[in-house]
Formats: structure tokens, sequence, C-alpha cells
């Protein structure tokens, strides 16, 4: 990577990656709590969010934002998306022009719609953007367990960079130029996930969820190649691979959400029953109000939409997207592109 790299944000995932990374490269992690911060520098543990997992002995932790923005050659933030951009905000003083800033975080902003990189183009307009995604439970990656990831910049050179700061024995990553569709296909399938949670949760079978991931996936190229992402990338590790890790994972938190809730736990008691956030939740709403503001149609998003906004349950959502009227399996148009 050619110097030092820092993690902001000391969750689950944000703390997964610290820990790849600084098998490679001086490494700092941001973590809001300073209690949390003298632990994990006294132990090498993250109990709360990684309980059991040693951490490599040169990952630094620290609660002052100054300290990781400073003399770095990439930030990669891990803020769960309803406190991103205010994270960013007090970054940003520290932060030198050009630095890449690499979003986690796989969620939409709920007060204004935006994916996360347009966030960070808009508190950081002159420090390049990327997003790294896939099929990636935190605790696996931090266990060492084979697993692979995409990193997308606009620029080939920076994504490259990033790649080798990541790349290990364990953890492949492959490079990308397609921030958009590998962002939006993150923050789709979480809402999905949810969905196929609920259905689980009610005690349908395979064919349910394999039908719920498939059209699931659908409605992810739909919006992602609306919203500028190229078709391709949904069938990677982004798209396919995410989709199915984080629809059919015990370990999935959007997923156990949808479960709870299919057997019959208020969202208001599994959501204060949970120390980590569920970006799903956060995201159906916004998720459902872009696509409508795109002309695109997302029927499982806009029933789980309803389910977390208590105007329709599991089983009424079910009946309604068993109701809609017979159509073509797909849109050709979809996939004009990759198939020209």
């Amino acid at each position: 990577m050619g110097g030092p790299v820092s993690v902001v944000g000391a969750g689950s995932w944000g703390t997964a990656v610290a820990a790849v990374l600084a098998h490679r490269a001086p490494t700092v992690l941001w973590a809001r709590s300073p209690e949390l911060v003298a632990a994990i520098n006294d132990t090498h543990h993250n109990e709360p969010y990684l309980a059991g997992i040693q951490l490599p002995v040169g990952l630094r932790v620290t609660a002052d934002l100054a300290e990781v923005a400073t003399d770095v050659a990439m930030v990669l933030v891990a803020v769960p998306s309803h406190g991103f951009r205010a994270v960013l905000e007090q970054l940003a003083p520290h932060l030198a022009p050009g630095v890449a800033v690499v979003s986690l975080t796989k969620g939409i902003e709920s007060s204004t719609n935006q994916r996360m990189s347009e966030v960070i183009g808009q508190v950081l307009p002159s420090n390049p953007v990327g997003v790294l995604t896939g099929p990636n439970l935190a605790r696996e990656i931090a266990e060492g367990q084979p697993a692979a990831s995409v990193v997308a910049l606009d620029d080939p050179t920076l994504a490259e960079l990033a790649q080798d700061a990541l790349h290990g024995t364990t953890y492949r990553v492959y490079t990308s130029t397609d921030v958009v569709g590998c962002e939006i296909a993150g923050a789709v399938k979480n809402v999905i996930a949810v969905a196929a949670g609920m259905s689980d949760g009610l005690g349908f079978g395979e064919n349910t969820r394999a039908a719920l991931i498939t059209r699931g996936l659908a409605e992810l190229g739909r919006i992602g190649t609306a919203l500028g992402g190229q078709p391709l990338t949904f069938g990677g590790l982004a798209g396919v691979g995410d989709l199915v890790a984080t629809c059919t994972s015990p370990k999935s938190r959007n997923r156990s959400v949808g479960f709870a809730i299919g057997q019959g736990q208020p969202l208001a008691e599994v959501l204060s029953g949970m120390h980590m956030v569920a970006e799903g939740v956060r995201t159906a709403r916004p998720l459902v109000e872009l696509a409508r503001d795109t002309g695109i149609e997302m029927p499982i998003a806009e029933q789980v939409a309803a389910i977390v906004e208590g105007t329709t349950g599991p089983l009424d959502a079910l009946v309604a997207l068993m109701g809609r009227r017979a159509r073509a399996e797909w849109d050709v148009d979809l996939f004009r592109d990759m198939l020209s």
C-alpha cells in the first residue's frame, strides 16, 4: 500500500478488516468508546463484537480521529449508515486531499437516500472514494476462514493499491471500477436478507428461500443498473455472493432480525436485544424511495419496508407477493449490455 492505513469503526466488521490489514501494513483502528480502546490495546481482543478472537499485537486502537487521519495512505470507514456522515465531518479537517476513503458500510442514508460513497463525496470532495464488499461474515474473516471480496474505486490504480493492502493467504480481494454497482448490491442484499429470514422464521423451506433470493437478485439488478451499475457486478461477489451468504447464514444480522420477526417477535424487542446494527432495517424505506424516484419496481423491498414500519405483517406480505400478476421471468432489457 505504501504507507499506514486506518479503519474508522470498531464494530465486528471494522475490527475484522483492521486485523486483516495489520498483517500487511501499520494499521490503526478508531473506536468511539475510550473504554473499548483501552480494552483492545491491553488484551488484543474486542470482546463486545468479536468475542474470543485474538487480534494482531501490532494493531493500534485510538479514540482520536485526528490520529487515524494523519499520514495515512488509505482510510476505510465501517461506521453504521445513521452515524456515517457525522463521523466523516469530524474526520474531514484532519484528512489530507487525495487519500482514498473506502466505505465498508452496506446501507443507505435515511435522511437523504444517498449511498455511502455519495456521502463521502459530499463531505470529502477532494478524496477518491471506494467500496469494499462481498460475502464477508465478520467472524469468519477474523478467524482466517477462506473468503473473497471485491474492492471498487473509479481509478484502477487505486483499486489495485487497496487490493494489495487487503489481499492475503486466506482473504482474496478482487478489483473493480464499478463503485455504484458494488455499493447498491451491498445495500439491497441486506433488505432481501431480512425477507429471507422472515420466510425461515415462518417455517417455510428451501423453495421459498431460493425464490426470495432469486427474485431479490432481480430487484438488485434492476435498481443497480438503473443507477449506473454494471450488470456483470451483480453476478459476482458483490451481488450473488453476498446475497447468498447474508440470506442463508445464521450469523447474518439481517437474516436473524427477519427470522425473529417471522417467529412473531416485535421488531422493537428484536433490535433492543442486538448489540450490532442490522442495516437492512434502516435501509428498507430509503431504498424503496430511491427505487420509486428511479421508476423501478422492488416488491420484496417494499414489503420489508412495510413490515419494518408496522403497516403489514410477514404473512400478509407473503400473500401480497404471491398475488402479484403473472409475468415473464426476465426483463431482457436489464441485461442488454451483458448480452450485446
